[in-house]
């Protein structure tokens, strides 16, 4: 059963993560010869302040 973990920061609609789920699980099932009926797909919405890039939150870099 693969289970695919996806983070990404907060923010965007569900109807985008609905296309994301629905592409994942038909690329991993494909690719891995799955039935799409064993794929998961978890996402992991993070908010800007607990994502950090190069030393500083994304949430400080957008401000700037």
């Amino acid at each position: 059963m693969p289970l695919i973990q996806i983070n990404i920061l907060a923010g965007r609609s569900p109807e985008k993560k609905e296309k994301l789920i629905f592409e994942v699980t038909q690329t991993v099932a494909s690719i891995l010869e799955s039935p799409i009926e064993t794929v998961r797909v978890m996402i992991n919405e993070m908010a800007p302040e607990h994502w950090g890039i190069a030393g500083e939150s994304v949430k400080k870099r957008q401000s700037k």
